[in-house]
Order: C-alpha cells, then structure tokens, then sequence
C-alpha cells in the first residue's frame, strides 16, 4: 500500500524516548511509518527527530520545555491539565478530567513532523534550515486556542468552568432501547421538523438548536429536557425513521472494535492521507527563505469552520503566504460573539495571519478568478462537501490545467468511508470510536464536545500539506492530498504506548486549585512520600495538599522530580499562569504563539 513519501529516498532517526511521556515518542514512530519513511535508531543523547536524504544537509527536530515546566516532567496527562484541555473537555463530561486519550502525543507528533518536513521543503527551495526546536506546551496550547480566545475577550469573555452543565442533558442522545447516537444537521429547517414531528413545540426545537449549533464553539450543549424525554421514549429504529424523513442524520455510537471491522479501516490506518500525484512540473523559484522555511509559498484557502482555518494558520506559521476566499459579504462566523474590533475572537485565532479576498465561487466569474490566483500559488486547500469541488469544476484535475505544479489539499471528513451523514466532528468521533474510547476513559456517556477531531484533522491536513510539498520539490509534479476526520480518529486510536500504568495519576485540591500529579516510576511515588511527611496514602492526600497552594506544590513536586502540574479550570486564570506566559501573546485576547523555531 503505498504511502504520500514511500518512494522518497527518506529515512529517519528517532532519539531517546522523553523519559515521562513515552507516549510522544510512540506516536513520532507511528506517524514516520505513516508517511512512509525508513526508520533506524538514533544516539541516545540525540534529537527526538532526524530526517535524512541525499539531497539534504542535516536536519534535527528537538523538543523545548517551558522554563517553568520542565520537558523531562511533563506527560500527557500533566500538560492536557496544564494547558487547560482537561477544563475544555470537562465543561460538558461534569466535571474536570483528562480525555484518556494520547491526544496532546499524537498531535505533538504531527507538529514535529510538521516542522521538519517544512524545514526541508525550506532546505530544498535554497534556504539555510538545520535544527527545529518545537515546544509541546505551546502545541497543546495550539489544540484549546479558540476557547482562550473566548475567555480573555475584552467583552463578553465566556466562563464557562467544568461541571456547570449536566453531563446527561448533552450529545450524544439516547434511545429508548439503550443505544447511544449523534444528530447532525447543518440547517435549522430538518432540525425543526424532526422536533416537532416528535411533539417538541417549534420554539423549543429552536431553543435546543441554538445550544446544539454552539457546541462547537462553546463545547457544552445542554439540551431541553423535553428533547431528551422524547427520545428516550422510542427505540432506535423509529427516531432513525423519523430522522431519514426529516433530513436529519443519525450515527450511533460505536466501539473501536467496530471501526477496525470497516472495509474502508486499514487503509486509513496504514495512513491518514491520500495522495495522487499530478502532471510532471516543478515550480518557479522564488527568492530562497530565509526565517521561515514555507516563505515563499503562497497557499489559497476557502474553508470554513475550524478544521481547514486551523491548517492554513498552521502553515502561514511556517511562513507560507495565505490568501483565504471567503464569500461576498465575508464569513458569517467573523460575527460570532465575542467579539473585538468588529470580529469574532474565535474566527480571528484561526485567521489573523492571512490575506482575505471576497470570491463568489457560485459565479462563472469568481470561478475564473480562483483560476488566475492560481496561476501564482503552490497550495489550494479547501473543506467542501464531497463531490462540491468537481461540481464547480475546482478539483484537482482541473486546477492543475491551470498549474500543473499545483498542491491540491482537500480537508474532508469520512475520507473513503461511506456514511450517509455530514463528515463533522460528533460524528465523526461517534463512528470512528473515539467517542467510545473518551467515554470509557471519563466514566461519562459519549466522548467530547472539546472539537477533539476538527483540531488534530486541521492538524493532520497541515502535515500532510507539507509532506505534498516535498515530495513536489523531490519528483517535480502536482498532487491532490486528500485527509480526513476519520484519518485523523485512527491515527489518534491507533497511537499506542507500551509504557506501564502511572502508579499514582489523579487531580487533587489545593488551598487555592487543583493539582495534577503523575507519578509513573517507584522512585517518584517515594519523592512524593517523602515530600508529604511519609504518608502519601491517596486516601489522605487531599488532606495534605489542601494545607498549601498550587503553585507551592508545583514547584516542589519538580524540584523532587515528580511530573505535576496546575490543572487550570478556568481560562481566563490560564491565560495569567506566567509558566505559560512565553507561549502567549496578547492581542484584544490571548493567542497562541507559534510552537515552532527554526535555525
């Protein structure tokens, strides 16, 4: 089966697994056989990443720890607590918690990829790229950066704080014989009818739809009792009936088990992208780039919502140039509140860094002119629904008419499975097993409403974006690489450690928060005794621990060598924590820095 670099001539070398977090170095591994690179054992006090070709100069990937928050003593649990993922995700499962996922390792993973793919794309278009340091705080950072956006708004900042909704009033739904499913609809129109064809009067299937459409900003959905007790009250198949009558999806949730059952799975999990190569052409050179390694491209994007913005912003990171088309008039989520000089901070995350230009791509006329930008771009990347891009005569085939040397990057979300429902976030986690797996881990009913798969795909597209881009500049020829939610969901699934269970892992109160400790080895549990006064019995820690601060007990956990962090609950307090003060910035709210630097 073959892999977007099989036929590179590129291998690479791992160094030593991070000593607390083996799990990033399991997912470095799986994704280089992902992409299809050779893979040897490197030094033992070598870069987490080294990349080599014939035609390229040394390039090493290192990871970078925070001052404060030393790389040695973070692990996935201590930093999904750290850098608020576990409030994100606990505002709707009740309470404060981790995913129990390896998800910050699997899209820490990608992001070093990432790096070190764009750094030899660099490298090869004449620029001077050795080493990429990446910082893992930052990139987790990265994964909650529009709830941030949210909490530090300079009006109407959102608090929302882990189990203020009911845990059980949310998505997924259930039947009244015991299954659990997903709704989805992208119009208010079926939503309603469906309601109402189930004896929800219309004004409350509007209010339940104002909650539902939220969730993906928000990530809490609380819906009306009555909605709930109408399902409740009937089996699967007779709301499946009403669903299909009234245009609304369903998706039931499904197990891991069931995913890898799928005709369609182990081409997925053999890798999360797709790629076909188009006519032979090599670009035109541009001048070599300099502080970033993408300076020079020029990326066209006309996508909407979270996963497709989050891949653009990720590349003009790297320096790339982005132009993103929106329709006349401009997106409709730059109104969504809150808001600062007259945008939505959310939308303004995903797309302070690029160029807007308004292009009607219903019209003959708007299609012409997405021709001509792209006489001049190296990257087309788009969201749309399947089989949209051939309706307006935008696919890859065509385009590459247009230019031949053309990256066209499609950001989808069944990739080659056939579900009869929207490719979004929720059902995607719900098909995939992600869902399951979430839920099964939190002691809660269904997975997210953190947009769990919506971030890592925007993630997983930007890789496999720059792993195109390279494998242009090595064969000289156009590409279409497709990527998915889907691909994503097995990655994250499929991303395993054979490291043994922590010995003590939970999240305690202090005087003034919450601490989250981690102790993986005998040695640190002994440390912690020892710290407490000889009693570390975890009947009796809180009681110790809530004689101190938070921040006391961080600080001497590290200095005893025990993985521990703050577990922020809320954001707007996250967006203060001077240990992740570096990889913030202000604007009208806090963003994200970038997680990357080159030399």
């Amino acid at each position: 089966m073959s892999r977007i670099l099989d036929d590179a001539s590129l291998s690479w070398r791992s160094g030593p697994c991070l000593p607390a977090w083996q799990s990033l170095g399991a997912a470095l591994q799986r994704q280089g056989d992902c992409l299809g690179l050779r893979h040897a054992d490197g030094a033992a006090d070598g870069p987490a990443l080294q990349l080599l070709h014939p035609d390229l100069q040394p390039l090493q990937t290192r990871f970078a720890g925070l001052p404060a928050l030393p790389l040695e003593l973070s692990t996935e649990f201590t930093l999904q607590a750290a850098c608020g993922l576990m409030s994100v995700h606990g505002r709707a499962s009740g309470r404060l918690q981790a995913l129990g996922v390896n998800y910050l390792s699997t899209l820490n993973a990608a992001l070093a990829w990432q790096g070190s793919l764009a750094a030899a794309v660099g490298q090869l278009r004449g620029g001077r790229f050795s080493d990429v340091t990446l910082q893992p705080a930052a990139g987790a950072l990265l994964s909650i950066g529009q709830y941030l956006a949210g909490a530090t708004a300079p009006e109407d900042a959102e608090r929302l704080l882990p189990g203020a909704d009911d845990a059980l009033a949310r998505p997924p739904f259930l039947s009244a014989d015991g299954v659990l499913f997903e709704l989805e609809t992208l119009d208010s129109q079926p939503w309603r009818r469906f309601w109402n064809v189930l004896g929800v009067s219309d004004a409350l299937a509007g209010k339940a739809w104002q909650r539902f459409l939220l969730r993906y900003a928000r990530a809490v959905a609380p819906m009306p009792a009555e909605c709930l007790d109408a399902l409740a009250a009937l089996p699967l198949a007779r709301i499946q009936a009403i669903a299909d009558d009234s245009g609304v999806a369903l998706v039931p949730v499904r197990d891991p088990a069931q995913r890898r059952a799928d005709a369609d799975y182990p081409a997925s999990a053999a890798a999360p992208w797709q790629l076909q190569r188009g006519p032979r052409a090599r670009p035109g050179r541009s001048t070599a780039p300099e502080r970033l390694p993408l300076q020079g491209i020029r990326v066209l994007e006309s996508c909407r919502r979270i996963q497709g913005p989050l891949a653009g912003h990720l590349l003009a990171l790297l320096g790339a140039e982005v132009i993103r088309l929106e329709p006349p008039g401009g997106d409709p989520l730059r109104n969504m509140p809150p808001c600062a000089d007259d945008c939505s901070v959310r939308f303004d995350a995903l797309n302070h860094l690029k160029d807007v230009r308004e292009v009607d791509i219903k019209s003959a006329a708007g299609r012409a002119q997405i021709h001509e930008l792209c006489r001049d771009a190296d990257v087309f990347l788009h969201n749309w629904a399947p089989g949209k891009a051939a309706e307006l005569q935008l696919d890859a085939a065509d385009l590459h008419a247009t230019r031949p040397s053309l990256v066209h990057a499609y950001a989808g979300g069944w990739g080659a499975a056939r579900v009869d429902a929207p490719g979004t976030d929720f059902t995607v986690q719900a098909w995939s097993g992600v869902a399951s797996r979430i839920a099964s881990a939190s002691g809660t009913r269904g997975g997210t409403l953190f947009t769990a798969l919506d971030v890592l795909g925007g993630v997983i597209s930007a890789q496999g974006i720059c792993a195109a881009l390279l494998d242009r500049e090595l064969h000289g020829h156009g590409n279409h690489v497709h990527s998915s939610l889907l691909g994503a969901a097995d990655l994250l699934l499929d991303t395993r450690c054979d490291a043994p269970e922590p010995l003590l892992q939970g999240l305690f109160p202090t005087a003034d928060g919450v601490l989250a400790l981690d102790c993986q080895t005998r040695q640190q549990h002994q440390a912690l005794l020892r710290l407490l006064g000889g009693d570390a019995d975890p009947c009796r820690l809180d009681v110790h621990l809530a004689r101190q601060g938070t921040d006391h007990w961080v600080d001497a956990c590290l200095q005893a060598g025990i993985p521990a962090s703050t577990a922020h609950e809320d954001l707007a307090l996250l967006a203060a924590d001077p240990r992740l003060a570096p990889s913030l910035a202000n604007r009208a709210y806090r963003s994200v820095q970038s997680p990357w630097s080159f030399l």
